[in-house]
């Protein structure tokens, strides 16, 4: 544990997101949306994207590049699709209901896809094919993101981090398959927190311009804004290790989230116009919900991902290893250890936290640091 760690309750973590959110011109059901997909991270153990972004999130509605009232339009809509423009709202508020949009599509005519445009930062993606499994579905959810990647053979931040995220339910309810990956090796969210923490990366992981290892995680962060680092796609530089094929994937996820919406992609996801101006940063999304029961009943699918699960977890151990993971399965079992010990907040987070406390005037939280 990192010198100077506090442990808040969840509880106490989550109201103070929705009072910051609130504070900030958010309506009270949005706030409560907004902080739900972030405890959501908290409770899995994804410190990239809980509380830890919160500061985020204060900077840019402040700055005007997130407009804290969200106008979900849908601009074009079939049966089975929808076309969606967030008009810069709220990301976490826009991802839900265009999640639930293409749920209640699927559960009436089999599938249901959302594409979104305008839209801003939404959370961890994985929240969003955790919807369509608390509604007896399979979900699918890609999200561009500011350029990160380099693309193979090059050295120059191009493609976002490009999650994707994927979920099913098994005949286990309390962990249901669901990943939830960026393309890159590490996501951007990693070094953020490795700089809260300060520590370093890990070389293979990011380079500089003329391709040589960064493990600095300030270096990178600083670099990838300006152009002189990049992070490495999945299987890392060059082909050996099939870096190509994880630079395919981040430029597939890009396709998902701006040829199908007619909307922006890689540099036009900077946050700045021509004239060096901070602008809405204009991500996009794809969402998809599949009806199992279109297919197969709902029991006899569980039966066979939960058995596919089984025999995963029952292959061979390598050397030094006693168990096999499914993904999503970390994530599941540290719900309930962070429910009884609290979320940690290291120091630099404390101190991100104190000033959106005293910026708002949110006198009300004692906390212990």
């Amino acid at each position: 544990m990192i010198e100077g760690t506090h442990y808040l309750p969840v509880a106490t973590v989550q109201q103070f997101m929705i009072d910051v959110f609130k504070g900030l011109g958010v309506p009270d059901e949005d706030a409560r949306t907004a902080s739900e997909v972030l405890i959501a991270a908290d409770v899995r153990g994804i410190k990239s994207h809980g509380i830890g972004r919160l500061k985020y999130y204060y900077d840019r509605i402040k700055r005007g590049q997130h407009q804290p009232v969200t106008r979900f339009e849908v601009v074009r809509e079939s049966p089975t699709t929808a076309l969606v423009d967030g008009n810069h709202g709220m990301g976490h508020v826009i991802g839900v209901k265009a999640m639930q949009l293409a749920i209640d599509k699927a559960r009436t005519y089999g599938l249901g896809a959302v594409a979104v445009r305008n839209s801003t930062h939404f959370g961890i993606a994985g929240y969003y094919p955790l919807m369509a499994i608390q509604a007896g579905m399979a979900g699918l959810c890609f999200t561009n993101a500011r350029p990160a990647i380099a693309p193979t053979f090059a050295t120059f931040p191009m493609l976002g981090t490009n999650p994707i995220a994927f979920g099913a339910p098994t005949d286990d309810d309390t962990c249901p398959f669901l990943f939830d990956g960026a393309t890159s090796i590490v996501q951007r969210g990693t070094y953020e927190v490795l700089a809260r923490e300060e520590r370093p990366g890990q070389p293979g992981w990011a380079i500089d311009r003329d391709g040589n290892d960064i493990t600095d995680a300030n270096q990178l962060l600083n670099g990838l804004d300006s152009g002189e680092a990049a992070l490495l796609p999945l299987g890392g530089a060059g082909e050996s290790h099939g870096g190509h094929k994880g630079y395919s994937l981040a430029t597939m996820v890009e396709i998902f989230s701006s040829a199908f919406q007619s909307g922006a992609f890689m540099y036009g996801l900077i946050g700045f116009d021509a004239q060096g101006r901070r602008v809405p940063y204009r991500i996009g999304h794809f969402f998809m919900a599949i009806h199992i029961e279109s297919f197969v009943p709902l029991s006899e699918f569980k039966r066979t991902t939960g058995e596919i699960a089984r025999q995963l977890r029952a292959a061979r151990k390598a050397l030094g290893h006693d168990r096999v993971y499914i993904a999503g399965e970390k994530e599941a079992e540290s719900i309930a250890r962070v429910m009884a010990q609290g979320i940690p907040i290291v120091p630099n987070l404390q101190a991100e936290i104190r000033v959106m406390q005293q910026e708002l005037g949110l006198s009300q939280y004692s906390f212990p640091f």
